[in-house]
């Protein structure tokens, strides 16, 4: 009996968007050409330069924007609209300022369905959970405080909690630690890491920082300028699991070097008529 092939799990297929009709009339694209094929568990991160669409194609991944042109699969379903199966963190951890931390990483919970209808009677339960994955990120003894009682890097942690509580089966980040020390910063990638270990779901993470992407991804996308394409797809075929200490070796640095080097190439000015 033959071994059916592993379906994608997330499936850009020849994705093209305009932000509206007119715009779609003058051929003026925000990203365009999307073709992207990821594995189920895959951990991929998209790098690019400033305004070359790395958000636009996050918004068509979860689903709040629909492609003008082409297909998009996640999970083996059409997108259709916003998506259950995915949990978002964002560069500011937005955490509502009058709810404690336990209160604000259980805000999924009574939102989306299936939890939303059992959240009263299964709220104990609900409880715990967020406890327990507030501890796995460090934040014991911080579940009963309030934001403003947090430090950046604690408020990005409990922001990634609630990204992760209903389970998600992909984990969208776009710039999520931009805002932190780079001390801070890398105390999450490893955090962050270990999560991913341990439960496997799919990871999109959005950045600028290079040196995170190779250290977390599989697979580092390089996007163009605007209209942004996948132009660049670079395997990180670094040994798991990594330590932060792999990124002082050569290997690593050289894999960064060669990104940087892409990236360098779309900000050069085009050169002059007749020059």
């Amino acid at each position: 009996m033959q071994e059916t092939e592993t379906p994608w799990f997330v499936d850009f297929q020849d994705v093209w968007l305009a932000y509206n009709d007119e715009l779609l009339r003058q051929s003026n694209f925000a990203v365009e050409a999307i073709d992207l094929k990821v594995r189920p568990g895959e951990f991929i991160a998209i790098v690019g330069p400033s305004g070359c669409g790395k958000s636009t194609f996050m918004k068509l991944a979860t689903g709040l924007k629909m492609p003008s042109m082409g297909k998009i699969k996640i999970d083996g379903q059409p997108v259709t609209g916003p998506l259950k199966v995915s949990g978002m963190a964002f560069q500011a951890p937005s955490l509502l300022p009058w709810r404690t931390t336990v209160d604000n990483v259980l805000l999924p919970l009574e939102i989306v369905e299936p939890y939303r209808s059992q959240f009263k009677h299964r709220r104990k339960e609900y409880e715990e959970r967020a406890r327990r994955l507030l501890q796995k990120v460090g934040l014991g003894g911080y579940e009963d405080k309030f934001p403003w009682q947090l430090s950046g890097g604690m408020q990005q942690r409990a922001s990634i909690c609630r990204a992760l509580i209903h389970e998600p089966k992909m984990l969208l980040l776009d710039e999520p630690f931009g805002a932190l020390d780079a001390f801070t910063r890398e105390e999450l990638w490893c955090i962050l890491r270990d999560l991913w270990t341990e439960q496997q779901f799919n990871v999109i993470l959005v950045t600028h920082d290079l040196r995170e992407s190779v250290f977390l991804a599989d697979t580092v996308y390089v996007m163009s300028r605007s209209p942004g394409r996948f132009v660049v797809k670079r395997e990180i075929d670094l040994p798991r699991p990594r330590e932060l200490e792999l990124t002082y070796t050569q290997e690593f640095a050289d894999i960064v070097l060669e990104l940087r080097g892409h990236i360098g190439a779309f900000r050069k000015p085009a050169p002059v008529a007749g020059a």
